[in-house]
């Protein structure tokens, strides 16, 4: 078991060009994140996973030097995270997946999940029987207004826990919000079947955020001109 103080890390072989702390969601071990872990520390990330603490992630970027630092939480973890950059934590960015609207729902079964065969064994073998905490409840439209960070929001098309439509209107009033969909994807929107798509787009939105504005594209189609016909 994961301790707060001394979260499960992957980091680059190489030149580190940020740094992200997870927070999971509800009853979540760090192992559930090992996958997405070693995609983004590949691509020259640190990936620190802490278990249902995000005062712990918030105070283990405010240590570290590695820009951009970038709190990352699911399902109530989401809520946490949110909570946090409304409150001015010292982080650069902000990602949230599968938010949850309603603090009170239970549990996701596996199958309301993922439907990534991979990810139900992790699940499985991540499994714990600790009474899990009572979720926090999204901070308020208004607090959400605050927030001075860009958020990026991944969320699954048909995800049955929260469904994107009622998540777009609960976060609509971040000023600096993009939400990235997972076509028919479900709840677990960073281990479903598109996980590859979803950190391949991740690591696009935390380059241009290294590049000081993440609505400014780094690569983008090229389209000539039409050629004028007599």
């Amino acid at each position: 078991m994961t301790s707060t103080s001394s979260p499960t890390l992957w980091t680059p072989s190489a030149r580190v060009r940020g740094s992200l702390a997870v927070v999971t969601g509800r009853g979540e071990r760090a192992g559930v994140y090992e996958r997405f872990g070693r995609r983004l520390s590949a691509d020259g990330y640190t990936v620190a996973v802490f278990e249902e603490d995000a005062d712990a992630a918030s105070a283990w970027l405010g240590a570290t030097t590695d820009a951009p630092r970038v709190l990352v939480g699911a399902d109530a973890g989401a809520s946490a995270v949110l909570r946090l950059v409304a409150q001015g934590a010292s982080v650069d960015a902000a990602v949230v997946a599968g938010t949850l609207v309603d603090a009170e729902l239970d549990l996701p079964s596996a199958e309301e999940r993922t439907a990534c065969p991979l990810h139900l064994g992790v699940l499985a073998a991540e499994a714990t029987s600790v009474d899990v905490a009572v979720a926090e409840p999204l901070p308020a439209p208004a607090d959400l207004a605050a927030v001075e960070v860009p958020v990026l929001a991944i969320h699954g098309g048909a995800d049955p826990v929260s469904p994107i439509a009622a998540v777009s209107t609960a976060l609509r009033s971040v000023p600096d919000l993009e939400i990235l969909e997972t076509v028919d994807g479900l709840h677990d929107a960073l281990n479903d079947q598109t996980h590859r798509s979803v950190a391949a787009a991740l690591v696009q939105w935390l380059e241009r955020l290294r590049g000081g504005d993440v609505r400014t594209p780094l690569v983008r189609a090229y389209r000539t001109a039409a050629v004028a016909t007599a």
